[in-house]
């Protein structure tokens, strides 16, 4: 597969590799009628891959690729502190919202060419 020039200006093979991950999930969330809000949402808490509206929800997403699933996989490399870190960078998203609107949190497990969406995958 060929990488387009902007995604390889002085970035490593995993970082490319990530950016594809969530290009897949982008599009596979708006197969299944999700609208992009706003992608790589960066704080100083931490950072949101997507923010996707499903209906009257936000969904912060967060997409994780492996290449196998060994040492559990792409889902169980969302730890207790990334959990956190996504947390306090949706509370600071959210503040833009005057009443905020209800939520939740979605992983998008991407191991080698399976795909797995997880809704409600964290908790707050």
């Amino acid at each position: 597969m060929r990488v387009p020039a902007f995604l390889s200006r002085s970035r490593t093979a995993r970082q490319i590799s990530g950016q594809i991950g969530e290009d897949e999930a982008l599009a596979y969330l708006q197969q299944h009628g999700l609208t992009l809000i706003e992608r790589n949402f960066r704080c100083k808490g931490g950072e949101i891959d997507l923010v996707m509206q499903d209906g009257v929800a936000l969904v912060f997403v967060e997409v994780r690729k492996r290449a196998d699933k060994n040492h559990g996989g792409a889902a169980a490399s969302v730890t207790p502190a990334k959990q956190k870190r996504l947390i306090v960078a949706a509370h600071i998203f959210l503040q833009r919202y005057k009443m905020p609107p209800a939520c939740r949190f979605d992983v998008i497990a991407i191991d080698a060419t399976e795909m797995s969406w997880l809704k409600n995958a964290i908790e707050s």
